[in-house]
């Protein structure tokens, strides 16, 4: 159940990062709106999640989610270019996601 709710953190994260971009600097009313909730609730879950799993794994999960989730979203959303080393960097993030579950009991 932890790692639902870190994963579920991690996604929350990726919608509060995009809501800035469409909240256009918290100058649009439900744009921010909906970015506000969105870093309450993702940060809440981390918190949660943060009880049974260790402080560095959960967070640096949450984070790798959410970057790694923000980054796919601006090249699909924002035609942001997507470059040999920008993918081998995503990777490298997923793999580093992956390798902290695999290390982490719980």
């Amino acid at each position: 159940m932890p790692w639902m709710l870190l994963l579920l953190a991690g996604l929350f994260e990726i919608v509060w990062a995009i809501g800035l971009k469409y909240s256009e600097g918290l100058t649009r009313p439900l744009a921010s709106g909906i970015t506000i909730v969105a870093m309450v609730v993702s940060v809440v879950l981390l918190g949660l999640a943060m009880k049974s799993l260790p402080v560095g794994t959960s967070y640096a999960v949450w984070v790798g989610v959410g970057a790694l989730g923000t980054a796919a979203l601006g090249v699909l959303l924002f035609n942001e270019p997507l470059t040999v080393g920008r993918t081998v960097s995503f990777a490298l993030i997923l793999a580093g996601i992956v390798g902290l579950k695999l290390a982490t009991p719980g």
